[in-house]
Order: C-alpha cells, then sequence, then structure tokens
C-alpha cells in the first residue's frame, strides 16, 4: 500500500506529522482525498489535556478498535478517490462534505433503538473519525462509510464545506432548542460555533440577536455577521451597576428578556448570565462541553418556568440543512476562516498558534500537502 501523510495524536502535547500506511478500501468504503479540515476546540483540547475521546494509553475504543496514536481532524471536505464495488449512488471525482460521526451501521451492528429513533448522534456506540476511529483529516486522505459523505451543491466550495461540521452542531442546537422566525436570542460566546449559532439565526429570520464576547477580532466577526449588538461582558453597563449583557438585552430586546440564551463558553458566569437574560418561560441552552461541573439552583427554572437543555453533534439532516444554506448564499461563512495552514506545519501554524493566539483567530483550517499519488 501507498503511503499518507497525517498528524497523529500520540498523548498528551505529543502530536506529530508522520508517514502511515494508507488503510484499505473496502467493498462498502469510499476513499477520499482531503481537500481542508478545521481545527475544533475538542482537537486542541486532546493535544492539551488528553487523551479524553481518543483511547488510553494501551487500550483500544471498545466499537472502532483504534488505539494510539490517532489520526486527528474531523471537520473536513474533500473529493472522492476510489469507490467500493457495491456503493451506488457516489462517483469517482465527486466533492463532499464528511460527517464524521459514527453509530452503530458503522461498526456493522443493527441499529439500536435510539438509532432508529432519528438520533443517531446519541447512539451507545457512538465515536467519530479523528478522535477514536481508524482516520481523520488531517491527512493526505481518509476511508470512510458511504453514509458519512454528504454531496456538496452546486456552488458550495471546499473550503466551505470544511466549516460544515461546526455549522451542523449549531443547526442542530437551534433546531432542538425550537427556535421560531422572528425570536430573540442571546449568544454567550463568540468563538466558531457561537458565530455559526449567529450565521444560521441571521439565515433563520431571528428578530434580534445579541452577542457576548470579550475577544475584538471574534467581536469585529459578529458585527460583521449581522449581530444586532456585541457586549464585551467585562465592561461597565450604562448604569456602572448592572450586568452589562443583561443591561443590553433590555435596551435592545426589551425588559421580558430573550426567548433563547445559547451557552457558548461553558463557564460559571455564563450560565448565570443565561439565567438572567431569558424571559419566564424561555429556553437556556447548553452547547458548550465543560471541563467542570458548575453549581445550579433549580428554583431558577422552577420560579420562571425556564427551560435548561443541551445537545451533542448532529445528524445527516443538519449537515444537508447548512449545505443548502451556503448554496443558498444567504450566509457567508468562508469569513470565519482566519488562516490556512498546510499539513506539514500543522503544529506550529495551526495547534500552538491557536494556543497562543486565540484571541486572534475565528476557524483555522489545515490543507494537506501535495497530495502522495498512489503506486
Amino acid at each position: 500500500m501507498a503511503s499518507i501523510r497525517a498528524l497523529r495524536f500520540h498523548g498528551r502535547n505529543d502530536i506529530r506529522v508522520e508517514n502511515v500506511t494508507a488503510q484499505k478500501c473496502g467493498n462498502d468504503e469510499i476513499r477520499v482525498k482531503i481537500a481542508y479540515c478545521g481545527i475544533c476546540g475538542s482537537d486542541v483540547h486532546e493535544y492539551l489535556g488528553g487523551p479524553i475521546f481518543s483511547p488510553q494509553p494501551g487500550q483500544k475504543n471498545p466499537y472502532t478498535g483504534a488505539e494510539l496514536p490517532i489520526i486527528m481532524g474531523h471537520e473536513m471536505s474533500g473529493t472522492i478517490l476510489e469507490i467500493g464495488s457495491s456503493i451506488t449512488g457516489f462517483k469517482v471525482g465527486q466533492n463532499i462534505a464528511i460527517n464524521p460521526s459514527l453509530d452503530d451501521r458503522h461498526h456493522g451492528r443493527e441499529p439500536c433503538g435510539i438509532c432508529k429513533s432519528g438520533r443517531l448522534n446519541l447512539c451507545k456506540s457512538w465515536a467519530t473519525y479523528g478522535l477514536n476511529a481508524h482516520g481523520g483529516g488531517f491527512a493526505d486522505e481518509i476511508v470512510v462509510k458511504p453514509f458519512s459523505c454528504i454531496p456538496l451543491p452546486e456552488g458550495v466550495s471546499l473550503k466551505a464545506a470544511a466549516l460544515a461540521e461546526p455549522l451542523a452542531v449549531a443547526s442542530h442546537m437551534i433546531r432542538i432548542s425550537g427556535f421560531k422566525t422572528g425570536q430573540d436570542v442571546v449568544i454567550l460566546g463568540g468563538g466558531p460555533i457561537g458565530l455559526a449559532l449567529l450565521l444560521l439565526l441571521k439565515s433563520k429570520g431571528v428578530r434580534k440577536v445579541i452577542v457576548s464576547e470579550l475577544a475584538e477580532t471574534r467581536s469585529r466577526q459578529a458585527t460583521k455577521f449581522g449581530a444586532d449588538l456585541v457586549v464585551n461582558p467585562l465592561a461597565k453597563s450604562a448604569d456602572g451597576t448592572s450586568d452589562p449583557v443583561l443591561d443590553a438585552v433590555r435596551r435592545v430586546v426589551g425588559e421580558e428578556g430573550a426567548d433563547i440564551a445559547f451557552d457558548a463558553m461553558g463557564i460559571q458566569s455564563t450560565l448565570d448570565t443565561a439565567l438572567k437574560v431569558v424571559k419566564p418561560g424561555g429556553v437556556v441552552f447548553n452547547v458548550a462541553i465543560h471541563e467542570k461541573p458548575l453549581l445550579i439552583n433549580p428554583n431558577s427554572f422552577s420560579f420562571t418556568e425556564v427551560k435548561l437543555m443541551g445537545g451533542i453533534c448532529y445528524t445527516h439532516e443538519d449537515f444537508v440543512d447548512v449545505l443548502d444554506v451556503l448554496a443558498s448564499g444567504k450566509i457567508r461563512a468562508e469569513d470565519m476562516i482566519t488562516s490556512i495552514v498546510p499539513l506539514e506545519k500543522a503544529v506550529q501554524g495551526g495547534f500552538l498558534e491557536l494556543i497562543n493566539n486565540k484571541a486572534e483567530h475565528v476557524k483555522i483550517l489545515i490543507q494537506p500537502s501535495k497530495y502522495v499519488a498512489r503506486l
């Protein structure tokens, strides 16, 4: 088999671009040349504090059999290179986005009850390419199952398609939150997912949307993407005494508050703020992955009948939704890209750049180096 280049996670603070043997493409699989793959916050957490999602040293993932070192990267787009003999509906040369989420189908199992209900993102045998399965997007190529591949609509670039995964996260959260056109929303955190929420909410008819963000670069991006107001949560409020975000919501939305508050930060202060700014009967929706437990007083929900919700990942329909929105031209997702780095420089120019200069970036894409032709 030919060799390919790939960025592999060996352990905490240890990722390396290496030559690895290319995977065999089975009868029920598709080989994809990676065009672009975004660095996710979970990738950075894995690098700094892992293994978290990746298998522990000396162990294998019970569903995929994958073990360290793991090829990283799960926000990917690419072009089909090879198609297994039993697959129909795809063709070589076709551009696709990849849904990295794995469920019972990927492991050759009968779908469980949760999968049959349509919530494949909650499958008990869940895993994901790029963290705990064979193959990832920080590589020249990947071999995937056909149900992981979503063809790109006309007019959607491979760069934009690499943003389909974080946009699909946002699409999923908006969908299950119960959002309706004409509602008012607060987004706490203007990172990649917060901005993805903003973009999609604007395309879906949000009335007013306020973003709370500290970093200047991300604040400017939120304004560019159509936020009605961007607030620094550490700045003084108009009256000098109250919470600046709450003050802004009252001025822009009204005294009752917002219909939904999306917490895309996952810290105590943002949860507390979300509870302050949402109206009675509204929704506080947790988008973030938390590093430690938070304190919650159940009375905060009982006394105002506010709902506390959360979500994880996405399903196929979320990818279709965001690709259709991208094709419509309603959003300019490529404006989220702040840097494109070749695979060979992924550590210094990608991971370390995000760690050392996080506030200057929204999304860094890794672009594999010149493709190695197979023999």
